[in-house]
């Protein structure tokens, strides 16, 4: 007779289960295929990973792009696929996390636009690498831009400069 720890066996993941989390696998090498070579650079991939990521772009026939994207998904089985999802998620503009990430330095460049010197010194403890006297001119400018109902290029300033620091901040750039 079978004793009830013989039911070890059901704690495996079914073949389906396997085959999809497979799939996830080379969906997400799809999506590295797509990054910059900086950004790969920043992420913990093996040599020949990096190598077929580089030769991606180089299949150009479907049939060849989708059995090379099926070699880059096995070479993904042995990677550290959170540290990877978390970098490609910062900067995958289809991402919920990127999105918010994005709302939020808009939120910083509005406040520091209509807010006094409190605010900015909120944004330095946040940002401490910030050039408080540059930011402090990129603000007065588009102040003045606003006043006179002219296009906002300086407010646009504003936001790469903080956006600039935030990539800076989380290792992006």
């Amino acid at each position: 007779m079978s004793d009830i720890s013989d039911f070890d066996e059901f704690d495996e993941k079914s073949k389906s289960q396997v085959k999809r989390e497979l799939h996830a696998l080379q969906q997400l090498g799809e999506r590295l295929t797509t990054l910059k070579p900086e950004l790969l650079d920043r992420l913990p991939l093996t040599d020949a990973l990096r190598k077929a990521l580089a030769d991606a772009p180089k299949h150009t026939a479907h049939i060849a792009r989708k059995r090379h994207l099926q070699y880059i998904g096995k070479l993904m089985r042995s990677q550290d696929t959170e540290a990877i999802l978390a970098l490609v998620d910062q900067v995958d503009a289809s991402t919920r996390q990127y999105n918010e990430r994005f709302h939020a330095l808009e939120r910083w460049r509005d406040r520091l636009i209509v807010g006094d010197d409190e605010t900015l010194e909120a944004f330095v403890a946040e940002y401490p690498e910030a050039d408080r006297q540059h930011l402090r001119s990129l603000i007065r400018h588009a102040q003045h831009e606003a006043a006179r109902n002219k296009p906002p290029a300086a407010s646009r300033k504003v936001f790469k400069y903080i956006r600039d620091l935030d990539e800076t901040k989380r290792g992006l750039k």
